[in-house]
């Protein structure tokens, strides 16, 4: 399998450090981190402009789009939730599953079509074991640059996955790198999809320690809060560092007083589609 694209995980940073930048992140077609800008003639950036995507910040989509876009849960109740994209993959999903089991944690997982196609009995033991389900792609392809009829398919390859496998079409659905347009926040919401993202990156994909792994777990904690985590890595991705993490976050969390839940319980949202659409 074709290693994942990763992109650094800034989004949530940028959040976190809103108020002393006195702007709003702007995510999909923005610069990777650490890459410094260039001035542009003026030919050049409006050529640029009318070919990229139209740019919006997570906190205008939340706003813009309720019900139907989210990057954390109410803040009232000292409830998170824990997420893990890009699974199944047969080495550390059911590392993290263990884990999960001998905690008595539920979580929420965000699943990848062709590794599920390659994997479905983690799949199956995901569910089985009481956790959630998400859609997050069918190959982990942007979304934010890829003509209509192939978002689409991205997304409804894999609910037809799912939907074989799991007896059910997943509500919740994640971008890769939580790129997406307003365009294609319209499409997800008129089928019934709800996006979700993350408030909290731990950015374990870099290969980190486990120390460093908690640290960033806590830098912008609090109620409400979605964690976002990896249980698939791609080629040579080493995600020794998450499993090694995780009984310490788990810890962490509960002597911070938080209950850990999956994201339709912290959104107190129905999982299914179907489900959904009988209200």
């Amino acid at each position: 399998m074709k290693p994942l694209r990763r992109w650094p995980g800034w989004p949530a940073l940028l959040l976190a450090l809103l108020p002393l930048l006195g702007g709003t992140p702007k995510i999909a077609g923005a610069a990777s981190a650490g890459e410094a800008p260039t001035a542009a003639p003026a030919e050049a950036v409006v050529q640029a402009a009318a070919l990229k995507p139209r740019t919006v910040s997570w906190i205008t989509l939340s706003r813009e789009y309720p019900g139907a876009f989210a990057t954390r849960g109410p803040a009232g109740i000292k409830r998170v939730a824990l997420t893990f994209d890009d699974v199944p993959d047969e080495q550390y999903t059911p590392e993290v599953l263990d884990i999960l089991a001998r905690e008595h944690v539920r979580a929420t997982f965000f699943v990848v079509g062709e590794r599920a196609a390659k994997a479905p009995s983690v799949l199956c033991r995901i569910r089985a074991e009481g956790h959630a389900i998400g859609n997050h792609s069918y190959d982990h392809t942007s979304y934010a640059h890829l003509p209509p009829s192939k978002f689409e398919e991205q997304i409804e390859s894999t609910s037809r996955l799912l939907r074989t496998h799991l007896g059910f079409t997943p509500r919740f659905l994640r971008p890769p790198y939580g790129e997406i347009t307003p365009r294609q926040l319209m499409w997800t919401q008129s089928r019934g999809y709800f996006v979700v993202n993350w408030d909290v990156d731990t950015q374990d994909w870099r290969g980190l320690s486990a120390d460093q792994i908690v640290r960033n777990a806590q830098k912008t904690l609090a109620p409400g809060s979605i964690i976002l985590q990896h249980a698939g890595g791609g080629i040579g991705e080493d995600l020794s560092g998450t499993v090694k993490a995780l009984p310490r976050l788990i810890r962490m969390l509960r002597d911070q007083g938080y209950e850990m839940v999956t994201v339709p319980e912290l959104l107190g949202e129905s999982e299914e589609i179907e489900k959904m659409r009988l209200y």
